[in-house]
This record gives C-alpha cells, structure tokens and sequence, in this order.
C-alpha cells in the first residue's frame, strides 16, 4: 500500500488521518512487516494492505490509503 504522496507503508511509520495524528502502522501486509503485538498469522488472511492503530479509532485495515492519510513520520 502506499501513501497518496506514492511512498510505501511501512510497519512502524507514525501516521496522520483528518485531526488525529497520532497512528501507527501496526503491519504493513504488503511488505509482510509485522508488530509483536499484530502478528503475520493474526493479519497475513486478508492479504493486502495495513493495519493501523489510532487512539482515537481503534485498529483500522486499509487496502488502500485514504486521501487524507499521511506519513508524519518513519519508524
């Protein structure tokens, strides 16, 4: 998956979505990156995509990034 700025999702990337800045990509199924906490054979069936975790909304899977998704910064 990637950003809509077209750089890759990487576990561990700090993210921003609308006024929540705060997620962080917990696996990124497309590179086959995953947190301790998320482990591949927790994820790995939905086959695309990343998992990110916002405090504000839980764990969210993406297929694809949202318009408004944005990397604040790399792990």
């Amino acid at each position: 998956m990637k950003y809509p700025d077209g750089q890759e999702v990487r576990m561990g990337d700090r993210v921003g979505l609308g006024e929540d800045r705060e997620g962080i990509v917990v696996c990124s199924i497309d590179t086959d990156e995953y947190s301790d906490a998320h482990p591949r054979e927790q994820w790995a069936y939905l086959k695309t995509g990343a998992v990110i975790e916002f405090p504000s909304f839980g764990l969210i899977h993406y297929e694809t990034a949202e318009d408004d998704l944005q990397l604040i910064r790399r792990a």
